[in-house]
């Protein structure tokens, strides 16, 4: 059993939350910090913590680690992105400068359909091999837990390799990775004009092929206007249930959709993007066992509304913030940036914005009983900062790297 010491740590923030697997309303201006600390991992789960001047001492410690007064987290918790993709789309970055608007872009053969052309002519190891420049992105910056989803492959074969690739993925690294099931992310070039055929595909041979080799925890629908109905979700959602699917959900990024009240009744761990959503929406997501996850690094780069994070939070919700990695919409999976952006433009506290990014995000991927936060039993996946002044310090210098070390199940990431 490896021992490790983490010791002279500044500040070390996230902490416990009482056995809480999330947080709303007012409790997510709890983050529950002790200064001046020490932590303690064996078999790469946190055991101990307390104050420097009650540190055990490091004889029968395999590793003693200086935090050298910087700032210790739990790792950054991305429930939303889709970083397995074939390429970038920059002349779209250029195409939205001159005008042209999201929906626009899709309509011209663009956005996600251009995704999915150049996927079909990738090789599954070169697919890979993209994918993992991105997830060693991520980890660097802070992320140990992370979703990722298909979506862009559209028709049986690809989007099982795509999910082939996350869970190779998940085999390869000590990030904790989960998989979703994205086929409903638009309707492909050989079914245009024929949606409902489009649909049955996805019921009737992709589902039963996903859940055949287990390969996916979650099933989702981009369930806007221009892409899916409330109606087509459902007769999804109903069909990846069948295999052990859990909705998580694409609702009110274009339009207020419909989708949250599908994901609701369809008990959805999460309903994502919420753009535009409306007060209507925040009274359907009250007590209901769906988390709103809001990703607004996606109206940062499309020019969209922010969704309504500081009202749900006072009207008792809880809420997750989350990165969109994909190459349209959201070409960054950096969650400090996340985090401020929650707090610039959305209006959260800089605590409320770290729970959302962690031990909330955790949850909207069910995994909050294991990571999330550093509490005695939960898996060690954390990192140390520079030496940074106050939490406060982390949404405010919203460029500034502060990641100094990185360490996934106990482990540090080099």
């Amino acid at each position: 059993m490896k021992r490790l010491l983490i010791k002279n740590i500044g500040l070390l923030a996230g902490i416990d939350h009482d056995g809480k697997l999330f947080l709303k309303g007012k409790e997510m201006a709890e983050l529950h910090t002790l200064p001046d600390a020490y932590l303690v991992i064996e078999n790469g789960r946190f055991t101990d913590y307390g104050k420097m001047n009650d540190c055990p001492p490091s004889s029968g410690t395999d590793e003693v680690v200086d935090a050298e007064g910087g700032t210790v987290l739990p790792s950054w918790c991305d429930s939303h992105t889709h970083i397995v993709y074939a390429g970038s789309r920059e002349q779209e970055f250029v195409d939205k400068i001159c005008g042209l608007s999201y929906a626009e872009i899709a309509k011209r053969g663009g956005g996600i359909l251009n995704s999915a052309d150049r996927l079909h002519e990738l090789s599954e190891d070169e697919l890979y091999q993209q994918a993992m420049k991105r997830v060693d992105e991520i980890i660097r910056k802070g992320t140990g837990c992370v979703e990722i989803k298909s979506g862009y492959g559209l028709n049986t074969e690809d989007e099982l390799k795509m999910l082939r690739v996350i869970r190779r993925i998940k085999e390869t690294t000590r990030l904790k990775v989960v998989s979703t099931f994205l086929g409903a992310h638009a309707v492909s070039r050989e079914y245009k004009g024929r949606q409902e055929a489009y649909v049955d595909l996805i019921i009737n041979e992709m589902i039963p092929a996903v859940g055949a080799d287990n390969l996916a925890e979650f099933i989702d629908v981009f369930c806007d206007t221009g892409f899916f109905t409330p109606e087509e979700t459902a007769r999804i959602l109903k069909a990846g249930a069948e295999y052990g699917m859990r909705p998580k959900i694409h609702a009110d990024e274009l339009e207020s959709s419909g989708g949250v009240e599908v994901g609701v009744e369809y008990k959805a761990l999460s309903v994502d993007h919420l753009e535009s959503m409306t007060e209507e929406e925040i009274k359907i997501l009250k007590d209901s066992q769906t988390m709103p996850t809001a990703l607004p690094g996606t109206s940062f780069f499309l020019n969209l509304p922010f969704a309504l994070g500081r009202k749900m939070i006072d009207r008792g919700l809880p809420l997750t913030l989350a990165s969109d990695y994909n190459p349209g919409s959201t070409p960054s999976g950096d969650m400090k940036f996340i985090v401020s952006l929650g707090c610039i433009k959305m209006r959260l506290m800089p605590a409320e914005a770290i729970n959302a990014a962690t031990l909330n995000g955790a949850c909207a991927m069910g995994l909050s009983n294991e990571y999330g936060s550093i509490t005695r039993g939960k898996v060690a996946n954390f990192f140390i900062t520079d030496r940074i002044p106050s939490i406060e310090f982390i949404p405010y210098a919203y460029t500034t790297p502060i990641v100094r070390r990185v360490f996934l199940q106990g482990e540090e990431y080099v």
